[in-house]
């Protein structure tokens, strides 16, 4: 439970303090908005999340950083919970716009940090929200930011499982509208922090990998049409290999 209110505090507290960064940050993306984007990006990660991080008590082994192009990429991730979130973005090597929920939209304060982080709010209730995100996706690869989608569409609740759901393939359409690299992200043991025992929160150990980038120019045809498939299967037994090449590490504590 100390974890939680830990948490549950600096989050009021940063959000609240951080009102006058909105505003500078808001200002000098105005005037250049790359230069708005990094530092939206640092106060965020180095404040922000790295702060959450430390105080859920949450250590990472992270593989294959070094795979990440140093172009917009569009990251793929499986998702089992909140720390997916908070783990993976402190790791992006440029500004990056996740697709998130529209429910965190009405988060307030929350929602003005994300808005400047490029991020996007899905409404899976709509069709034409799905089909506006792929254009606004589109536009942000196109201008230098990178964009990371969970497309099992929803967090996977069966903490027993190792089964990935089925990933949305429209996603996918980013990669190939641009041509910008397919980069797999494996996560294990984010639902192992809260999600798994709500809503007491645990000092728990993740695995990330990356894996080698996808550059759909260069698939075939039968390769392009099923590249949802491809790269779930990639992260798939990525996620069985790392959860028995690393229990200790997860079960240290």
């Amino acid at each position: 439970m100390i974890r939680l209110i830990l948490v549950s505090i600096f989050l009021i507290l940063f959000l609240v303090l951080s009102l006058p960064a909105m505003l500078v940050t808001w200002i000098i993306g105005k005037i250049n908005k790359p230069a708005g984007d990094r530092a939206s990006l640092w106060i965020v990660n180095k404040i922000g999340f790295r702060s959450v991080q430390f105080l859920a008590g949450v250590k990472t082994k992270v593989i294959g950083h070094d795979r990440i192009p140093d172009e917009p990429v569009l990251y793929i991730c499986n998702h089992r919970g909140f720390f997916d979130t908070i783990t993976s973005y402190q790791l992006v090597k440029n500004p990056t716009g996740y697709v998130a929920k529209k429910e965190i939209l009405y988060a307030p304060l929350l929602n003005i940090w994300m808005l400047l982080l490029n991020c996007q709010f899905l409404d899976r209730k709509k069709p034409r929200s799905g089909m506006d995100m792929l254009l606004k996706s589109i536009e942000l690869i196109k201008k230098g930011v990178s964009v990371c989608i969970f497309p099992e569409g929803t967090r996977n609740r069966d903490a027993e499982s190792d089964e990935l759901l089925p990933f949305h393939a429209g996603s996918f359409k980013i990669a190939t509208k641009t041509g910008c690299p397919i980069v797999p992200v494996t996560l294990i043991g984010a639902g192992k922090v809260w999600e798994d025992h709500f809503p007491w929160m645990h000092g728990k150990n993740m695995v990330i990998e990356y894996g080698e980038p996808i550059y759909t120019k260069d698939l075939s045809k039968e390769e392009l049409k099923n590249v949802s498939e491809i790269t779930r299967d990639i992260i798939q037994k990525t996620y069985i290999k790392n959860k028995t090449e690393y229990a200790d590490f997860l079960n240290a504590r």
